[in-house]
C-alpha cells in the first residue's frame, strides 16, 4: 500500500496531524498498534487545555501551547466535541509559593497569555468558595479549559476518515526500511510505503526512531495516578485548580470535567516499564492528602475509580519536533507530554510546514469538509426532542447505561463506526463511566456487540489483545442463555 505520508501513532498528536494533512490532495495512512485510536498515552490525559503560563518563553512548548489554545474553539465548533473554557487557578499557600507564582505570572505575560491576572487569596475564595482558607495568592487564567481527550480524538479521526484518511488499528510497527526515496513500514503481513513517515508513537517514539535508523534518544515513562470522583462533587470547583508545580510535573490538580465529574491527580513517578498501569494505595493517599490542602470537601467515598497514565518524557525540557537529520524522510514528533494535548492542533500545523519545506506538494482538496455532525446523546435532550428521536428510532428509548443515560442506539452507532471493544464503546458513548463503573451495563453492551458484529462472548475484549472478559465454563453458560 502506497501513501504520501504515513503517521505512526493515533493519539491526540498523530490524529491531529492526520486531519491537518487530509486538507490536501495527499494519500495519508494512520497506523496504531492498539485496538483503537486514543488507547495509548492520550486516553489517560487529564483533559486540560493549558493557558500557557507554565511554559518557558521561547520554547517550542510555549509557542505551540499558545497557538494550540487559540485553535480549540475552531476545532470544537467544526468537530462538535465538548470544550469549555473553565479557567485555571494556580494557588499559593505560603510566602515561598507566593514568590513562585508571581514568577509564573510574569512568565505568562512574556508568553502573551491573554487576560492573565494575579489575584489575592480573598478574591480566589470568592471565585471558588470551596478552596481552603490557606490560599494566599493565585494566578487566574480564564483562557484555560477542559475537554474529554478520547472524545476529541474520536471526532478528529472520524472527520479525517471522511476526508480520505486510511486508519489501520492493531498494526504494531515491526520494521522500517528505506525504499525508492521513501520508507517501507512493515507490520506482520502488512506492508506500507510512503514518501514520508511521521513518528508520533508516544511512549515508543524512541523505538520507532531506532527501527528507522534515525536519531537515538530515550523515552522514559512518567507514571501518573488519577482518581475519578462522583458527579455529586463535580461542581465543587468551576476552574482547574493547580498547585505551584514541582521540578518534575505541574503537580496534583483538581479538575472539573465537561461531563460533570471531578478528577484529582496525577502523581509523577519515573518508571522503566512502558506498560505499567498498576494503581497503588500510596498513590491514592498522596493525591487525597495534597488536594485537601487546596480544596475542602473531597472524601474517600466520592471516588468512583482510579487509573494510571504514562507521560512520554524525553531528555531536556521541550518537545522534539524536527525533520530527522539521519533519515530525511522521517519527521520526529517525540517527547510530547504536557502541554501536548493543548499544543496538538499547533503541532499538526508545524508538521505540515516541515513536510512542505521537505518538498511535499500541498494542494488543497476542494472537497475537504472540516465538519463533523453533532452526535445524538439522549442525556442532552429535553423530553420533546427525546420523544421525536424515539419515534424515529425506538432504540433511543432503550437505556443501557443508567448512570450516564446512554441508549442502545448510541452504542450501536459507535459499533458501526468501528469501535468494537468495551473500552472503545465506553470512550465513544460514556457507557460504564458512571458510579457503578459498568457493573449493570457491561453485559448488555456485550449482548449488543455480539448481535451487531457476530462475535462470540469469549471473543469480546476490554481493550483488544488478550483482554478477554469471559472464558471457559462461564462463557459457555452465558452462550446457553
Amino acid at each position: 500500500m502506497e501513501y504520501d505520508v504515513i503517521i505512526i501513532g493515533a493519539g491526540i498528536t498523530g490524529s491531529s496531524i492526520a486531519r491537518q494533512l487530509c486538507r490536501y490532495q495527499l494519500r495519508v495512512a494512520l497506523l496504531e498498534k492498539e485496538a483503537d485510536v486514543s488507547f495509548g498515552v492520550s486516553k489517560s490525559n487529564s483533559g486540560i487545555v493549558h493557558a500557557g503560563f507554565h511554559e518557558k518563553p521561547g520554547s517550542l512548548k510555549g509557542k505551540l501551547c499558545a497557538r494550540g489554545n487559540l485553535l480549540y474553539e475552531q476545532y470544537s465548533q467544526e468537530l462538535n466535541f465538548p470544550f469549555r473554557r473553565s479557567g485555571i487557578l494556580m494557588v499559593a499557600m505560603n510566602d515561598e509559593q507566593v514568590q513562585q507564582i508571581e514568577a509564573f505570572y510574569f512568565q505568562g505575560v512574556k508568553n502573551h497569555v491573554p487576560y492573565l491576572q494575579l489575584i489575592s487569596g480573598e478574591r480566589a475564595l470568592e471565585m471558588e468558595p470551596n478552596l481552603t482558607p490557606d490560599i494566599r495568592e493565585a494566578i487566574y487564567a480564564p483562557t484555560g479549559g477542559i475537554v474529554e481527550p478520547y472524545e476529541m480524538i474520536f471526532a478528529i479521526v472520524e472527520n479525517a476518515q471522511k476526508n480520505g484518511l486510511e486508519l489501520f488499528t492493531n498494526t504494531p510497527v515491526e520494521a522500517i526500511e528505506p525504499v525508492g526515496g521513501g520508507l517501507r513500514v512493515l507490520s506482520g503481513s502488512k506492508e506500507f510505503t510512503a514518501r514520508f513517515v511521521v513518528n508520533a508513537a508516544g511512549l515508543y517514539a524512541d523505538m520507532i526512531s531506532q527501527l528507522a535508523g534515525a536519531e537515538e534518544f530515550t523515552i522514559t515513562p512518567r507514571k501518573g495516578e488519577e482518581l475519578l470522583l462522583d458527579k455529586r462533587v463535580g461542581s465543587i470547583v468551576k476552574s482547574v485548580i493547580f498547585p505551584v508545580p514541582t521540578k518534575t510535573s505541574k503537580g496534583i490538580l483538581v479538575i472539573p470535567t465537561v461531563e460533570g465529574t471531578l478528577m484529582i491527580g496525577p502523581t509523577a513517578v519515573e518508571i522503566d516499564d512502558k506498560e505499567d498501569r498498576a494503581t497503588t494505595t500510596a498513590g491514592m493517599e498522596q493525591i487525597l492528602e495534597q488536594v485537601r490542602q487546596m480544596v475542602a470537601g473531597i472524601q474517600l467515598k466520592d471516588i468512583i475509580t482510579q487509573f494510571v497514565g504514562l507521560r512520554p518524557t524525553i531528555k531536556g525540557d521541550d518537545f522534539y519536533i524536527a525533520r530527522s537529520q539521519k533519515v530525511p524522510t522521517l519527521i520526529q514528533v517525540a517527547g510530547i507530554q504536557s502541554p501536548g494535548l493543548t499544543a496538538a492542533p499547533a503541532i499538526a500545523e508545524m508538521v505540515k510546514d516541515l513536510l512542505l519545506k521537505a518538498g511535499v506538494q500541498l494542494v488543497e482538496d476542494p472537497d475537504y469538509d472540516p465538519y463533523r455532525p453533532r452526535k445524538k446523546k439522549i442525556r442532552q435532550l429535553d423530553l420533546t426532542e427525546l420523544d421525536a428521536l424515539i419515534e424515529e428510532n425506538p432504540a433511543y428509548g432503550s437505556v443501557v447505561c443508567r448512570c450516564e443515560k446512554v441508549s442502545e442506539a448510541e452504542i450501536v452507532h459507535a459499533i458501526r463506526q468501528g469501535h468494537t471493544t468495551i473500552d472503545a464503546i465506553k470512550f465513544a458513548t460514556r457507557t460504564g463511566m458512571g458510579r457503578c463503573q459498568g457493573g449493570f451495563c457491561t453485559y448488555r453492551v456485550m449482548e449488543i456487540l455480539r448481535r451487531e458484529t457476530g462475535m462470540a462472548f469469549e471473543q469480546i475484549t476490554k481493550r483488544g489483545g488478550q483482554s478477554y472478559l469471559v472464558q471457559g465454563a462461564l462463557s459457555a453458560n452465558i452462550q446457553e442463555e
